[in-house]
């Protein structure tokens, strides 16, 4: 909570700071003359205190907007969500029986792959069925974290044109103040104030328009690579022998169940033949283990 708030003050420090600098500006520029021609800016400043904070609001809806776009560009890749690096190692280490060492491994990188798996091999010892059901119930998680970033897109993109429309009546109402006070006797007036109103709407368009663009263009890529990334998460354990972890716990509390395989070394076989021969030492003769006396010469044999 306390990094959320740091991080909302570092991001409105600039555009109060901006508002500062160009409030006093914007009071000058309405009280005094009209020049012959008149920037962008000086259109701006001529609007009163009011409009340089929603073209102030409007800026930082479009820089916000763009830092989005940016992120979701970086974020949204296949390379991203399930490096091929981090694949091979984990598969590695699965093959060889090591599942304690693959949950570290996902722990250590903070990846949607990563992520998902480390919490379906907490389930190991469950069996096949809690596995997948846990990446599910991961998956389903870390898939809600990426799109909310997107969703931004699309709230920027309703409450742009809003904020363009309060400008417009803002505008609009100095328009008839003006015509209320000198009627059409100074049109030029009458026209810089419909002036700022248009600018106000496009301005809010112009950053809605892209915001919704890229909200569905980033939607539908989401879905891919995070399908592609759970294809890759199903080909990892489709090869676990689930039947023989019965018991093991992965995860902060590791243990190892009776019948399960030496998880920190690799499998290790436990079958044992029933038909282990030894010779007899008196008569040389193939014998069982523990039989008594020898078949062959009768000797009574003592077994160690």
């Amino acid at each position: 909570m306390t990094t959320s708030v740091t991080s909302l003050r570092r991001f409105l420090l600039p555009f109060l700071t901006l508002a500062v600098l160009l409030l006093p500006m914007s009071l000058h520029a309405a009280d005094g003359e009209l020049p012959e021609q008149m920037s962008i800016l000086q259109t701006i400043l001529h609007g009163g205190p009011l409009i340089v904070m929603i073209w102030i609001a409007i800026l930082g809806t479009s820089i916000t907007m763009v830092t989005f776009i940016i992120q979701l560009f970086l974020v949204l890749r296949i390379e991203k969500l399930a490096p091929a690096a981090l694949i091979a190692s984990i598969k590695s280490t699965l093959d060889a029986g090591n599942y304690q060492e693959a949950w570290e491994i996902c722990r250590a990188n903070k990846t949607y792959l990563a992520n998902v798996l480390s919490g379906a091999l907490e389930r190991i010892g469950r069996g096949k069925d809690a596995v997948e059901t846990a990446l599910i119930e991961n998956g389903l998680r870390e898939a809600s974290i990426l799109k909310t970033q997107n969703s931004y897109l699309s709230v920027i993109g309703v409450v742009a044109p809003m904020i363009g429309l309060l400008g417009t009546v803002i505008g609009m109402m100095g328009a008839f103040a003006v015509l209320g006070q000198s009627g059409v006797s100074d049109p030029r007036k009458l026209a810089l104030s419909i002036g700022e109103v248009l600018m106000a709407t496009a301005s809010g368009l112009f950053i809605a328009i892209p915001a919704f663009v890229f909200y569905y263009y980033f939607r539908n890529r989401a879905t891919i690579v995070i399908s592609s990334a759970d294809g890759k998460l199903n080909q990892l354990v489709e090869d676990i022998p689930f039947e023989e972890l019965g018991g093991v716990r992965i995860g902060e509390s590791f243990s190892v169940g009776e019948t399960a395989p030496n998880l920190l070394g690799g499998t290790q076989s436990r079958k044992v033949s029933m038909a282990l021969t030894t010779n007899c030492p008196v008569c040389n003769g193939s014998i069982n283990a523990g039989q008594n006396p020898c078949p062959h010469c009768g000797a009574t044999l003592d077994w160690a």
